[in-house]
């Protein structure tokens, strides 16, 4: 199979993207409608407006709800309402869905079968700030948790104890009614208690641990979340809580499943996929190195595999932001990358969010190829100085290289692909 290196990035990046569409991994969790009673959807994220409209085309009863999504993810329904509200940074949009969602469990029954649909992205479009809390003070520690350099079990931490909604107290304010919660994950680990910041499951973590997190990243508290962590009237709902009792959850799309699906595909072109992990964290510039490393050994020795090969990842890794760029994790992935490779040849990589969106950019991420660090001198470009503003997405878009996809309706954290001894000019 005769093929371009930069096509068959493009054609992994693809298929892990399709793997994780909810047309293809959502219907066969669906539970039987209640024998009576009404069906209530609710849910968040950034892949929640399709996974509404694909259970509503699979969906033999009655149906409403209510679910909320990013600016520019919704996609039209009839029987389930979209709203669209702000990400990474909340919004007044976001906070009246997760008020209205609150209201809608208050009018439940047992009889009653509620699905949560939950993706990626749910922390920020959920955004009730606890008591004592303003949006503004959730806006100001979400900006300051973003730039701190925290893992996002960490920021997830924090965000659930200073919420009204998040850590469990959606799915008790439901209570009785039974609660089928179908979650497409986008953090290492696949915990579901970080995925949107747990929600509809119980959270075993306490305002304790928030209160470490905020010291280790001195992240300054306003008034009332302080107040919050350090009287524990933040603490969230725990597992065991009686309320949670009539709860299930099921993971429909995970980060291996992609890697997995871009590993059959490698397969296909002749070249041996090596995964290298699905839930990989730790500063981007950092974890580039890493694989970079493992990059040569693989051309220069044939380790862990002979070229042509692809080492494939995921996870999430975080940025210490320092300089004015245009940021995203996985471009700050390519540049340190990229420079770290020195221009070797025949090594090619493609990283992007499966969700379409890198950082604030509407734009998935960016391909490496042998020849870019040559082609940023030959524009004037120093590479050392974006990686150190933080400027992978104006490095790349200067040279042409950015990925853009659009909406993905769908997520499943980052996805990397390096691939190893196949020649060509990307």
């Amino acid at each position: 199979m005769s093929i371009s290196p930069r096509d068959l990035l493009t054609r992994m990046f693809t298929a892990a993207v399709s793997a994780a569409q909810p047309e293809h991994c959502l219907p066969r969790f669906l539970p039987k409608p209640p024998k009576k009673g009404r069906t209530i959807v609710i849910g968040a994220g950034k892949a929640s407006a399709e996974m509404a409209r694909v259970l509503e085309r699979h969906w033999p009863g009655e149906l409403s709800g209510l679910v909320v999504t990013r600016y520019g993810h919704a996609v039209p329904c009839e029987r389930i309402q979209i709203v669209q509200a702000a990400h990474p940074v909340p919004d007044g949009a976001g906070r009246a869905a997760a008020g209205r969602m609150l209201d809608m469990g208050r009018q439940v029954t047992a009889d009653d079968l509620v699905i949560c649909l939950i993706s990626g992205g749910g922390s920020a479009l959920l955004p009730l700030p606890g008591d004592n809390m303003m949006l503004q003070d959730k806006q100001a520690i979400s900006r300051a948790l973003l730039k701190s350099g925290a893992t996002i079990s960490e920021i997830n931490c924090v965000r659930r104890h200073l919420s009204a909604v998040k850590g469990g107290r959606l799915a008790a304010a439901f209570h009785p009614a039974r609660v089928v919660n179908l979650l497409i994950s986008d953090v290492p680990g696949d915990n579901p208690v970080d995925i949107a910041s747990g929600p509809t499951v119980g959270d075993p973590t306490t305002c304790a641990d928030a209160l470490d997190i905020v010291r280790r990243y001195a992240i300054e508290l306003p008034k009332g979340a302080r107040w919050l962590l350090e009287t524990g009237e933040g603490e969230t709902v725990k597992p065991d809580d009686p309320r949670l009792a009539r709860v299930e959850t099921h993971l429909i799309a995970t980060p291996q499943m992609a890697l997995e699906a871009a590993a059959e595909v490698a397969r296909k072109a002749g070249v041996t996929p090596v995964i290298l992990g699905d839930s990989i964290e730790g500063e981007a510039r950092d974890v580039a190195k890493v694989i970079a490393a493992i990059a040569l050994q693989a051309k220069r020795h044939g380790q862990p595999a002979g070229a042509p090969c692809v080492l494939l990842s995921g996870g999430e890794t975080t940025v210490t932001v320092r300089g004015a760029g245009r940021g995203g994790r996985n471009v700050e992935f390519l540049l340190g990358l990229a420079l770290a490779l020195d221009g070797a040849p025949d090594i090619f990589a493609v990283a992007g969010d499966t969700d379409g969106v890198d950082g604030l950019e509407d734009i998935a991420g960016a391909f490496v190829t042998p020849d870019t660090l040559a082609r940023a001198w030959a524009l004037g470009i120093r590479p050392r100085d974006s990686l150190d503003a933080n400027d992978g997405h104006g490095f790349f878009g200067a040279l042409g290289d950015a990925l853009v996809t659009g909406p993905t309706l769908t997520n499943v954290n980052d996805f990397r692909a390096v691939l190893v001894g196949l020649p060509g000019k990307g």
